[in-house]
């Protein structure tokens, strides 16, 4: 069996990483351990999820700049969840910048958001799979 453990997402720092994932999003720090010289393997993940994220701070000019960048662009992140709602209202109270008003698709309800460091997510609660 195999599944997908973990994601890198590049930050300008493990504290910032942590302080928007953990604080804002309501993720939580499942692994924060000090690797010696500098770095940390810093672990975060939505409460229940499988897949967690690996903050890794960018060192040199080629990562720094990727920053916010890892999609090249587009939205290249797809949080979803079970209450579009209760999770959107609730990112607007955290200041979480939308892009846009939620819309309806034919795969659910969702809206683009920005972390602070320009990646650019989809909070999507998908239509339930007909019979």
């Amino acid at each position: 069996m195999q599944r997908l453990a973990l994601l890198s997402l590049l930050v300008p720092d493990y504290d910032t990483g942590i302080a928007f994932f953990v604080d804002v999003m309501g993720f939580d720090l499942l692994e924060d351990t000090n690797l010696g010289d500098g770095k940390r393997w810093v672990r975060v993940a939505p409460k229940g999820a499988e897949t967690a994220f690996l903050l890794a701070r960018a060192v040199g000019d080629k990562q720094v700049a990727a920053i916010g960048n890892q999609g090249g662009g587009r939205v290249w992140l797809f949080l979803q969840t079970d209450d579009f709602d209760r999770d959107h209202a609730k990112m607007l109270s955290k200041d979480v910048h939308f892009e846009e008003l939620p819309r309806d698709e034919p795969y659910g309800r969702v809206a683009v958001f920005n972390d602070p460091f320009g990646n650019r997510w989809d909070l999507v609660q998908f239509n339930p799979k007909p019979a």
